[in-house]
């Protein structure tokens, strides 16, 4: 899938002499948490956000700083705070020049970009016109769409072992020399052994998104590298600790 695929698309753009009350009603109404800013020509200048408005004077939550702070912080970001918190316009309280994709940006691409820049959302440019927007509700509704389109495959046993074992050759934390999947009638039971106690779901997880696969029995027993103690899992109905 591509951008083009899941975006939101046409756009609520509002330009930046919009008053920030006008903003918000918009937002409010359209139930969205972010909106384009664009010229009259339609080119893309700023984004306005929910989280631009959580410091407001309205509501008394503008940023207050102790004194020594706002000497270290110096007088440049504290006007610049004052401007967004008592700013009437759009443009005076927008991020400018917003990061972007295009159409064909991939899924990875885009959950890259908002993960590094820490946003919740992108707008989608074709040359300098905005054209659409993805939100994380874009990526979720994605997820859905593909998850109800997924049909569990019927394999045997046998394939469904070497499926298991060649995903986990795949993944550099899997201790695949000292973990052994015994899979009958579609069933998994993992036996063997973990260093890490995160290494167990994983691998759970790792073996439940194999095609075919109808249940999966946890029987790894974690080996504490410190203690040199052994933990079973609850399933084993033995729980305790074990010395090894």
């Amino acid at each position: 899938m591509k951008a083009k695929d899941i975006m939101t698309s046409p756009v609520v753009t509002v330009e930046p002499d919009v008053g920030v009350l006008q903003a918000v009603r918009i937002m409010l109404q359209r139930r969205m948490s972010g909106l384009p800013v664009v010229d009259k020509e339609g080119r893309l200048v700023g984004i306005v956000t929910e989280g631009d408005f959580l410091r407001r004077a309205e509501t008394g939550t503008q940023r207050r700083r102790p004194r020594w702070l706002e000497f270290l912080v110096g007088p440049g970001r504290l006007a610049q705070d004052y401007a967004r918190s008592h700013g009437r316009k759009v443009s005076e309280v927008m991020t400018p020049d917003p990061v972007t994709i295009g159409e064909n940006a991939s899924l990875d691409d885009i959950v890259k970009l908002m993960e590094k820049r820490q946003i919740k959302r992108v707008p989608v440019v074709r040359g300098d016109k905005v054209v659409g927007i993805v939100s994380r509700a874009n990526l979720l509704h994605a997820l859905a769409s593909v998850a109800r389109e997924t049909k569990p495959a019927e394999r045997d046993d046998e394939a469904i072992r070497a499926l298991i074992l060649a995903e986990l050759a795949k993944e550099p934390w899997a201790p695949v020399t000292l973990i052994n999947p015994v899979v009958r009638e579609g069933v998994v039971e993992l036996w063997g052994t973990i260093t890490d106690e995160r290494e167990r779901p994983a691998l759970i997880i790792a073996a439940e998104n194999v095609p075919g696969v109808k249940a999966v029995h946890d029987h790894l027993a974690w080996v504490d590298a410190t203690s040199g103690m052994v933990l079973y899992p609850a399933e084993e109905g033995s729980p305790e600790a074990k010395a090894s």
